[in-house]
């Protein structure tokens, strides 16, 4: 099933890519109705209590669309020729990176529906290391890592293998590519606000900086117009990073990613149970 699954995307990505943004946007319209829906609508409103139930409901159906179309614009991210790839994501203020060649880096990109795209413009012009998840189904698994490999030949680490690689490689100058904002349990997490909410966030991104030096430089992707692609931007190096303490450093991470959502609130990776694990004693939000 998984074959045909990719021999269709194949097939998509053969068609213009205004034709392709309109098939996915279509596609998320229609799974709001049959995917998360109700998890992206719990976190909504978890997040912004101040919009009304409709406000609400009209930006989880933006959510469902940007999130549809980038789906399906994977299929030229995973088949398209380097051209059509790197065409479609422009790099904004690449200076800030370059400023720091050589030198300790991590790049903080959080889940925003472009943040492959994000990765493949930036895995082109630089070579970073990364960390990722294994899948279950191996010809998922090995199509992904195919499609991470393509972009200059990345130093890549599981879960599994844990942080000491990883050093490794940001001390040596690989800039880290780091997804900072997902649910992992209570090991090496804090409880610390995200839109107001006690929020179990990963703390690697204090421990990193602290162990290796690194300069934290964020790396923001967004979902432009169909006819425009997407856009990478980096932001200046963090000054005073890390701070006084991990709890600090973690907040200020939850704090920047909230400035950005506010900026495009669609285009957050909403679908995930971002609020899944909750302090002892309090009920799941999902349930």
């Amino acid at each position: 099933m998984t074959r045909i699954g990719l021999g269709l995307l194949w097939l998509l990505h053969l068609l213009p890519r205004p034709i392709i943004a309109r098939l996915g946007e279509s596609l998320g319209a229609l799974l709001y109705h049959f995917g998360r829906g109700r998890i992206t609508k719990i976190n909504l409103k978890l997040c912004f209590p101040e919009l009304s139930d409709e406000a609400r409901d009209t930006l989880a159906r933006r959510h469902f669309r940007v999130l549809g179309r980038s789906a399906l614009e994977q299929s030229i991210l995973w088949f398209g020729n380097d051209e059509q790839v790197l065409g479609m994501v422009k790099l904004i203020d690449r200076h800030h990176l370059d400023q720091l060649a050589g030198k300790p880096v991590i790049l903080l990109a959080p889940h925003f529906v472009g943040l492959d795209f994000g990765g493949a413009r930036i895995g082109s012009e630089y070579r970073v290391c990364s960390m990722y998840s294994q899948q279950k189904n191996k010809v998922l698994n090995n199509m992904l890592l195919r499609s991470r490999m393509r972009w200059g030949n990345p130093e890549l680490v599981t879960r599994q293998d844990g942080l000491r690689p990883l050093i490794k490689h940001i001390k040596s100058g690989l800039p880290f590519y780091y997804l900072p904002d997902m649910d992992f349990g209570e090991k090496d997490s804090v409880f610390v606000s995200f839109f107001g909410v006690p929020t179990a966030t990963v703390t690697a991104l204090s421990r990193l900086a602290r162990i290796t030096g690194a300069a934290v430089v964020p790396c923001i992707a967004r979902q432009l117009s169909a006819a425009e692609g997407y856009e990478v931007r980096l932001y200046p190096p963090w000054e005073n990073f890390p701070g006084a303490s991990v709890d600090e450093d973690t907040r200020r991470v939850n704090a920047f990613i909230e400035e950005r959502i506010r900026e495009m609130p669609e285009q957050y990776f909403w679908v995930h149970k971002r609020f899944k694990t909750r302090p002892p004693g309090e009920k799941s939000f999902y349930k």
